[in-house]
């Protein structure tokens, strides 16, 4: 069964499965916006966060986004999404509750950060990239993610948007009453 799939992926002029992950790797940073430092170091399209180079991984998420972040050893830059995180969140509320993470741990100068966010808005992503940023710290050191802890940066906000229900013009908004 396999032989039949290659050669009928051969016959369209495919490659096999190595070819096109290698491509996919050479082609990281024309396709996806990932550094080529990054790529190297594991990550890319199709690859989880957290390749060979990367001190720590994690996924954080907040309402519908999620965010991606790989720790590397470096000197303090972020990314996201292929930008600055002064370039990505130019918000300064905002890009401070990203930033909340190293008032609690100051290692910021230490690591290099990447990070791939999805979803949701601006705020939203921002609460996710915190989320996982403090999810990589913790699992670096246990005194860090003590500390973490205790300001509440490792627990997910669970705060959603409440569903419409029927009869009602949103969540909880009625149509305006008439009396007669």
């Amino acid at each position: 069964m396999e032989e039949i799939a290659r050669e009928a992926q051969e016959a369209q002029g495919g490659s096999s499965a190595a070819d096109s992950f290698s491509e996919r790797q050479q082609t990281a940073e024309g396709v996806l916006g990932w550094p080529a430092e990054e790529a190297r170091a594991g990550g890319g399209p199709g690859g989880e966060p957290g390749g060979e180079g990367a001190v720590a991984a994690a996924t954080g998420r907040r309402k519908e986004a999620v965010a991606r972040a790989r720790l590397l050893p470096g000197s303090g830059k972020i990314v996201v999404n292929g930008r600055t995180l002064e370039e990505y969140i130019p918000a300064l509320g905002v890009r401070a509750r990203v930033l909340e993470v190293f008032r609690v741990v100051p290692v910021r100068e230490r690591f290099d950060i990447f990070v791939k966010v999805e979803g949701g808005g601006i705020g939203g992503q921002a609460g996710a990239v915190r989320h996982a940023l403090a999810r990589c710290l913790a699992g670096l050191d246990e005194t860090y993610r003590a500390s973490l802890k205790k300001a509440g940066l490792l627990t997910r906000d669970p705060r959603a948007k409440e569903r419409r229900k029927y009869g009602l013009k949103k969540a909880r908004k009625a149509p305006q009453y008439t009396k007669r």
